[in-house]
């Protein structure tokens, strides 16, 4: 068969450069999959997840996710409501069967493998189909996380222990031949899902003294207030924003950036006795930070390296545990460490994080730049990719990189506005359908203006 694309990989990464595409050109698109359904890592994921952030600007550009209600009850209550992974494997199926398929222009390979050189193969039958690729292939995976209910953990495990992924837990009560339902609990691992797997346990009638909590490190996290897309949270998103720039202008060193954004509320950690040594970007509320500090017993004695009937063996010691407990397995890195290469690589397209951390609006912006932009070097100096952090210096790497790319992209009229009418942006519009009488919000964009100046010269002291 013939195509204009080849897209590997159909989660939200895929599935929003995709989007985008069709409605800017009138290219023909192949996609290909190893799950049986669109949505990539969220098939895999534990039914209890959900986003980070807001519903309303994450997935496919031309499709709302959600209804842009705001939640009235749990730790999420009057913010705007966060997705859960059954739904957004709801929304990205709807989207393959109500828009791309209808289309006439997409072609869909589920639960098949890519081979290289243009050759799919199912994984059910061992099919092949040979692909001739008539402009070029884009990798959507280069982004895809490590779950856990597909990883395999760095430890050993003694026959006897229980070790489950966070998918086991709402499953507890259906229990084999000889089990019992646990009644202790030890949760591994430091990131989101340790927090997701927290939280889901106290509110699910765990009591906190029941549940231990492995944390090799500390981590800063984002207070989701911040990131709320309504002109009503026009203080904490903008103002927020002006605020961090400040933060960024003024502080001699990175510590002292997060220390001065704690003060302001916008970032949090769950042990304020602790000073974190990381931060991915976890973005959290008041709420579920409150319920996970009630969990004292807290391990902090590195990695765990294996795991026996009666302890746990880490990097600073063995540790006595009770027979029976539960161990919930969320070892898993959501984002490795990968190098960063050009985007634009004749060929070949290899979608990567432009603006920290909006993953799907990056890949639709790659989208749009594959089509409208003038030459390879052209469309490489507005899609530059943003380096993840791996520590808190990281987080400034990132900030002066998304500030760079906007910076270029307001340079281009054309990519400005459709980057303003892009719902996948949470503040871009928010921000263009500012009255301009308003002479309070006006005087905050003003000073997230000046601020950011600032910032952008005092990034390479706080890299250091």
């Amino acid at each position: 068969m013939n195509t204009d694309y080849l897209i590997i990989g159909s989660g939200a990464v895929g599935m929003a450069f995709a989007d985008t595409l069709l409605d800017q050109s009138d290219a023909h698109i192949t996609m290909v999959d190893r799950h049986s359904k669109p949505g990539g890592h969220w098939n895999d994921a534990y039914s209890f997840v959900a986003l980070h952030q807001p519903a309303a600007y994450y997935g496919v550009n031309s499709t709302e996710l959600g209804s842009r209600r705001k939640d009235g009850h749990g730790p999420n209550s009057g913010m705007y409501e966060l997705a859960g992974g059954p739904e957004i494997n709801t929304y990205f199926d709807k989207v393959m069967e109500q828009k791309f398929l209808p289309s006439g222009r997409v072609s869909y390979h589920a639960t098949s493998n890519y081979l290289g050189d243009g050759d799919i193969v199912s994984l059910l039958s061992g099919a092949q189909t040979r692909v001739t690729v008539r402009k070029k292939t884009v990798d959507a995976t280069y982004f895809s996380p490590s779950v856990p209910a597909t990883h395999t953990p760095k430890f050993t495990v003694t026959d006897g222990v229980r070790v489950v992924a966070p998918n086991a837990l709402p499953q507890l009560w259906l229990q084999r031949a000889g089990q019992t339902v646990p009644r202790n609990f030890c949760i591994l691992g430091a990131g989101k899902t340790a927090m997701d797997a927290g939280v889901w346990l106290l509110r699910n009638g765990a009591t906190p003294e029941s549940i231990q909590w492995v944390v090799p490190r500390d981590s800063w996290l984002q207070n989701r207030l911040q990131t709320q897309p309504g002109l009503e949270f026009f203080n904490d998103s903008i103002g927020g924003e002006a605020d961090k720039m400040a933060a960024f202008a003024e502080s001699k060193s990175i510590e002292e950036v997060f220390l001065r954004l704690e003060s302001q509320g916008q970032m949090l950690r769950i042990d304020r006795s602790h000073s974190p040594t990381m931060f991915h970007y976890a973005t959290i509320s008041t709420g579920e930070v409150e319920l996970l500090r009630t969990i004292k017993r807290v391990i902090r004695k590195g990695r765990v390296h294996a795991i026996e009937l009666d302890a746990m063996v880490m990097d600073q010691g063995r540790i006595a545990m009770n027979p029976g407990t539960l161990y919930v397995d969320c070892t898993a890195s959501a984002i490795g460490r990968r190098k960063a290469e050009h985007v634009f690589q004749g060929e070949r397209i290899l979608i990567q994080l432009l603006r920290a951390p909006l993953v799907a609006l990056s890949a639709a912006l790659t989208a749009y730049v594959e089509v409208h932009g003038a030459d390879e070097a052209q469309k490489n100096q507005l899609c530059a990719p943003v380096p993840f952090p791996e520590n808190l210096a990281g987080y400034a790497r990132a900030m002066q990189a998304s500030m760079m790319n906007q910076f270029q992209w307001s340079q281009d009229k054309a990519l400005r506005q459709w980057i303003r009418n892009s719902r996948l942006d949470g503040f871009g519009k928010m921000v263009s359908d500012l009255d301009k009488g308003d002479t309070d919000r006006q005087t905050t964009m003003a000073r997230l203006r000046t601020n950011s100046m600032a910032a952008i010269s005092n990034m390479p002291n706080l890299m250091a």
